[in-house]
């Protein structure tokens, strides 16, 4: 009998706890009804649908607030947040200690994100080795058909050092190995891709989130770059997505954070085609 007793108990603490998460879940916006004010966000692009997504549906509950986003990069978003120019720099790297220990940065982790080599979707070449892309990028290798592909000129596409996309790239599959100076370099994801869909020759790089239609995703080792397999370890180019304060956050900046780091920031996280850190 005191065994039931016991299991009962247990049973009624079980479900209440199932239902203050769901109350928290629905009641997650509620955090923003008293708040007024305005948050200015720039840096990394790849965090733009994420931004945009929770800002619109926080300043459709609460006209009082005003929630600014900007691109730039990650080298944006820790200039802009260091200078106090903005409440939340976003970079899609971790900040390097100089820059913690210089401006008194704290980084707040939000998503998972892979890195994937991109081409024009007509191209015939669907599977890269690591080495291939470091010739090509080295400018090694200049002809599409030293890969497999037809004869013509291999036309590269890179991002800015300002680039946190581009770091992840240059670091965990270059090796920080040279890149040609005969690359074009373009100023964000969405830029890269523009440009990978109107050159038939061309390959570059963009965040998995940022794969469509528009552009083709190649293989790489043999591995889809995909954000299953980004999750499971088995793509190995990969990186984390960042929210950045100067010092520790306070008021609407702090609120934000919190939110897009909870169970309705993972909505958007996930409709992004990014994984949400728990």
């Amino acid at each position: 009998m005191a065994y039931v007793k016991r299991f009962g108990c247990f049973t009624f603490v079980l479900s209440l706890i199932a239902f203050c998460a769901s109350v928290t879940y629905g009641n997650e916006l509620d955090r923003f009804k008293d708040l007024e004010g305005t948050l200015d966000i720039a840096g990394g692009t790849a965090h733009i649908p994420v931004m945009k997504d929770a800002a619109q549906k926080i300043m459709t509950l609460n006209s009082k607030i005003k929630i600014t986003i900007a691109a730039g990069g990650s080298g944006v978003g820790v200039q802009k947040v260091a200078q106090g120019l903005v409440g939340i720099g976003n970079t899609g790297r971790a900040l390097s200690q100089a820059e913690i220990e210089k401006f008194g940065l704290k980084s707040f982790p939000f998503a998972i994100d892979g890195v994937a080599v991109a081409v024009h979707p007509g191209n015939q070449i669907s599977n890269v080795t690591s080495d291939q892309v470091r010739d090509i990028f080295s400018g090694k290798i200049t002809n599409w058909k030293e890969v497999g592909g037809k004869d013509a000129k291999i036309n590269l596409y890179s991002r800015d050092e300002a680039s946190g996309t581009r770091e992840v790239f240059w670091d965990l599959l270059l090796k920080k190995g040279p890149v040609a100076q005969s690359a074009n370099v373009v100023p964000s994801n969405g830029a890269m891709k523009v440009a990978l869909g109107k050159d038939p020759n061309a390959i570059g790089y963009v965040g998995i989130g940022h794969i469509d239609n528009t552009i083709k995703a190649v293989t790489l080792d043999g591995i889809i770059p995909s954000q299953e397999h980004a999750a499971d370890g088995s793509y190995k180019v990969t990186r984390k997505l960042y929210m950045n304060t100067k010092g520790e956050p306070v008021g609407l900046a702090k609120v934000f954070i919190e939110y897009i780091q909870g169970p309705e920031g993972s909505i958007f996280v996930k409709k992004s085609g990014y994984i949400p850190l728990q």
